[in-house]
């Protein structure tokens, strides 16, 4: 009993590990753009190059991890993740960056499939399972909250490189927890590897990231931006026709048969879209509006980490009691309503009278939504599809974050390069200068610090009231898009009960009976 529970922490140390480098960078990003010389599309990329490779390789993660085994694939990923991090902290250009960036997300595409994996096969009674993978979804979201403190606290007292030092030390303890106490798992059955399925998903998510990212410096009805949209729509739909007709797909498209499994992995997608793309957003606003430095941008998020720790094991409770449709509702509800508190947020808003609330409001409602409907997925799988199954589930958290980062920055950056011009002219700004300004606001800070003492203060308003309006519009995006997910899960997730969905899986396969209290064989 003991041990399982100390391989759990083990496991809960290496998800860690991966997600906090989703944000771990962000409140870095006015650093690396002053070094680098990147614009808001760079620092998009520095975000999403790890996602994007994360959200794409996560299938396959889940299928290595079936056919070599678990641990196997997560030692060799959190081996990989601590070298390519040496890579990234000695990177000298913009380019190379965003290359190691990519790499990391490679390995961590081992890691995140296979700690789910281990912890629906070592946790073979119902209710444990359940708070096991309660405290693996919590952990999820508190991780991508405290990126930004522990960037911030690093940047306080190194460059920016240390972002990438520190996942160091953190493999190598995440290594020495997982050979002592984390068992190896071998499933039932083991199928081929769909090497084309693996190409058209990678083809399709990255041109469809691609032209989300670079519509607004290409414009929306540029010929690249349509034209990267339509051929990605086409590999995508490729894809999932191929999967639906070969014998061993790595993304078995017939799992979202079941409403109840794809009502609630959409769910995850929503609310990791709405989380990635608010925490991009809001480092950037508490350095460039509110004058904070990266320590104390990162530790104004901490809150959020907070309010996720406590409610994520309340959030399981309720959704035992009352079932995962109507917690989940309601942390859909949450987290469109914090974000709607953001849309009355001016230059002068303070935290605690207005930011803090808003923040909290979000991170509870994704506490509604993480553990709960991560159950239902789950209880959705046979034991042979624990890798592939879960690798779904963490698929529609990295794709979310992706397109939440995209999206989100590329309806910020096309308010704020089309405002920040036309005010900084109006003052009288030099357009070399405006040139400058409208690569990203960071760039319009700077310029603001340059200007003659007659009008900087005037330019720093103007490029922070022009960011504020883009944070508006990208955040009226977040709030249509989690109330309408609520709306969605209160029809598709009638029936789905705490523990257990009410509904098999569709599954012409002998055999396909819902068993997830039949536990991996161990290896």
């Amino acid at each position: 009993m003991r041990t399982r529970w100390l391989a759990l922490a083990a496991l809960c140390f290496a998800e860690l590990l991966v997600m906090v480098d989703n944000t771990i960078v962000n409140v870095a990003l006015p650093t690396m753009a002053r070094d680098l010389d990147a614009g808001i599309s760079g620092l998009q990329w520095i975000v999403d190059a790890y996602t994007l490779v994360f959200a794409g390789l996560l299938l396959t993660g889940g299928y290595l991890g079936d056919r070599f085994g678990h641990r196997r694939m997560l030692l060799t990923g959190i081996a990989g993740f601590a070298a390519i991090s040496a890579l990234a902290a000695s990177s000298q250009t913009l380019g190379q960056l965003i290359a190691t960036r990519g790499g990391l997300g490679l390995f961590a595409a081992l890691v995140f499939p296979a700690t789910l994996a281990i912890i629906t096969s070592i946790f073979t009674e119902p209710k444990q399972r359940a708070a096991a993978v309660g405290i693996w979804a919590a952990t999820s979201g508190i991780a991508v909250a405290i990126g930004p403190v522990l960037g911030g606290w690093l940047l306080e007292h190194y460059s920016w490189s240390s972002v990438f030092w520190v996942n160091l030390p953190m493999a190598a303890v995440a290594v020495i927890a997982i050979v002592m106490v984390v068992p190896g798992t071998r499933p039932e059955a083991v199928s081929r590897f769909d090497a084309i399925g693996l190409v058209l998903s990678i083809i399709g998510l990255g041109l469809l990231t691609y032209s989300v990212i670079e519509g607004p410096h290409f414009g929306w009805a540029d010929l690249r931006t349509i034209g990267g949209l339509v051929v990605a729509g086409i590999a995508l739909g490729l894809f999932a026709r191929r999967e639906l007709t070969i014998a061993h797909p790595i993304l078995d498209i017939r799992l979202f048969a079941n409403r109840h499994f794809a009502a609630a992995a959409g769910m995850i997608s929503v609310a990791f879209f709405a989380l990635f793309g608010f925490i991009f957003l809001i480092t950037q606003f508490f350095q460039a509006v509110k004058g904070y430095g990266p320590l104390e941008a990162g530790l104004r998020t901490l809150p959020f980490a907070v309010v996720m720790a406590v409610f994520s094991p309340i959030a399981m409770a309720l959704s035992h009691r009352f079932g995962p449709r109507l917690v989940s509702v309601a942390g859909g509800l949450l987290m469109s309503g914090g974000f709607a508190l953001v849309e009355v947020s001016s230059r002068m808003s303070g935290y605690w009278e207005l930011i803090i609330w808003s923040m909290s409001l979000m991170a509870m409602g994704l506490a509604f939504i993480s553990g709960p409907c991560t159950q239902v997925i789950m209880d959705a799988l046979r034991p042979e599809q624990a890798g592939a199954g879960s690798a779904v589930n963490d698929t529609t958290r990295e794709i979310g974050g992706t397109l939440g980062v995209a999206v989100l920055g590329s309806v910020l950056t096309s308010v704020y390069t089309s405002g920040v011009g036309d005010r900084l002219s109006q003052l009288g700004v030099p357009r070399a200068a405006t040139t400058v300004a409208e690569d990203s606001v960071m760039a319009g800070i700077e310029v603001a610090a340059r200007a003659p003492s007659q009008i900087d203060q005037q330019v720093r308003f103007a490029v922070q009231d022009v960011f504020v309006d883009g944070l508006h519009s990208a955040v009226w995006v977040a709030v249509a898009i989690t109330a309408a997910a609520a709306l969605a899960a209160a029809y598709f997730l009638r029936g789905a009960v705490g523990g257990r969905t009410a509904a098999p899986v569709v599954d012409d396969a002998p055999g396909s009976e819902i068993d997830g209290d039949v536990p991996a064989r161990t290896a």
